[in-house]
């Protein structure tokens, strides 16, 4: 049960990060788009053409993936380290991890550059706001699940 509440809570963070994402770019308020990223990067390794289409099918997909996944990750901590999952001081050390994973591993892979200098000088803020919105909402969720 401990493993589908963390995996529960994870997509619903997702859910909350790619929403904000997305509505941030359509206003122009946001250079990058997780779901754009990700739909790219996954279509360019299919070796797919990248319409709008798939590019968004496939980011929801795997955003939501690996919000599952990020959200499988952490409930194992708790239940071997023996703490409550809904300890901020566990879990923002965890998202902060994450977030800087993101800007030294997963926008470079992506193509995007380290830091996401590609999409703009100050994505690394953007990725930190978008961070912060998955942190507050995993711990929100994990209070639901």
């Amino acid at each position: 049960m401990w493993l589908t509440e963390g995996v529960a809570a994870g997509v619903i963070a997702g859910v909350f990060m790619a929403i904000i994402s997305v509505i941030g770019y359509l206003l122009g308020l946001l250079k990058s788009n997780l779901i754009i990223i990700d739909g790219s990067f996954v279509a360019s390794q299919l070796k797919r053409e990248a319409n709008r289409t798939i590019t968004y099918a496939l980011g929801i997909f795997i955003h939501l993936c690996t919000s599952a996944i990020f959200g499988l990750v952490y409930s194992i901590f708790p239940r071997f380290l023996d703490f409550d999952t809904r300890l901020i001081y566990a879990l923002a050390p965890y998202v902060f991890f994450l977030w800087l994973a993101m800007l030294f591993t997963a926008l470079p892979v992506a193509g995007q550059g380290i830091l996401g200098r590609k999409l703009g000088k100050l994505v690394w803020a953007e990725q930190f706001v978008l961070h912060m919105v998955f942190g507050i909402s995993f711990w929100w969720s994990l209070g639901l699940v």
